[in-house]
């Protein structure tokens, strides 16, 4: 039985797993894709300390990474099927087999947050994106849009401003949620344009996307804007499935933690993106991952005692 075991390898995960291997607990962390998560997606990062000039979303891991490598961290590749948790015991269901371990750090994040319009689906990977960093290049030289107001929308926009030779920010609102340095940059910028109170309510197209039809929250008018991407960013849904009536959850499905990252079950923690909390960034997640792993540490110890 393993004393800890990380669902996760973003920021968190590899965060958490580092002052694990540090501690010298028995730790494994599980991830089912390449480490990094989200942050994978994100061009470029200006706000995490230490870096006065920015740094690679990739860059950024790529050192976590091999931070927790140096320690000694066992990363291994495994998709978690099935969880079944008690304060004694946590056991974990995998695709390579079965995991038994006195502690669990959830860091397995969340998703981006669909729009649930006409189109949508049929057009996903054919036009319509979830990610600007993966995507953008595709759109040199032609119209997008970009759909939301908070700092990935407007950092996204930044960034599809490099190819693209128009982009819409198109928000329910009629001023933006993001940053006031984000939000300077984006007015400043001359491919970018602002479409206020107004929402889409499908997504025009077959073998690819051709426009996006709005709606005008105040006036009601409806119109349609001519383009050939679309790009979604209005907020992410929490990755619950494997923890859905195990652990308290909140109203929007984020598990729910006390100070010290730790859930409605003993033993089990939380940290990034899958918590519940007030502002999902980097430098967040790490303070949970840091958080976690200790308290982890002192559980297991308490029960070793």
């Amino acid at each position: 039985m393993e004393d800890l075991i990380i669902i996760g390898a973003g920021p968190a995960g590899l965060t958490a797993g580092l002052y694990a291997a540090r501690a010298r607990l028995r730790t494994i962390l599980l991830e089912r894709f390449s480490p990094g998560g989200l942050i994978l997606t994100t061009d470029w990062v200006e706000n995490y300390p230490g870096f006065p000039d920015g740094v690679s979303g990739f860059e950024l891991v790529d050192r976590m990474k091999r931070q927790t490598e140096k320690f000694g961290l066992e990363i291994q590749n495994q998709e978690v099927i099935r969880l079944e948790l008690t304060p004694g015991k946590k056991t974990l269901v995998t695709d390579k087999g079965t995991l038994e371990t006195k502690s669990l750090i959830l860091a397995f994040g969340a998703a981006p947050q669909k729009l649930g319009i006409e189109g949508e689906d049929l057009l996903t990977g054919k036009g319509v994106s979830y990610c600007a960093t993966c995507d953008g290049p595709f759109y040199r030289d032609q119209e997008v849009a970009v759909i939301g107001g908070g700092d990935t929308a407007v950092e996204e926009a930044l960034f599809l401003s490099r190819f693209a030779s128009k982009i819409y920010i198109i928000h329910r609102r009629d001023e933006l949620r993001a940053t006031k340095l984000l939000q300077e940059r984006a007015f400043a910028e001359e491919k970018i344009e602002l479409v206020w109170d107004t929402i889409p309510t499908r997504i025009v197209g077959e073998a690819g996307v051709e426009g996006i039809d709005l709606k005008n929250v105040k006036t009601g008018q409806e119109s349609r804007l001519s383009l050939q991407g679309v790009f979604v960013f209005v907020g992410y849904n929490p990755n619950n499935e494997l923890v859905k009536g195990q652990l308290e959850l909140d109203r929007r499905g984020f598990v729910v933690t006390n100070n010290d990252m730790e859930t409605s079950v003993p033993g089990v923690f939380a940290a990034g993106d899958i918590r519940s909390k007030v502002l999902r960034q980097v430098s967040t997640a790490v303070g949970e991952g840091a958080t976690a792993a200790f308290a982890a540490g002192k559980y297991v110890e308490s029960i070793d005692a």
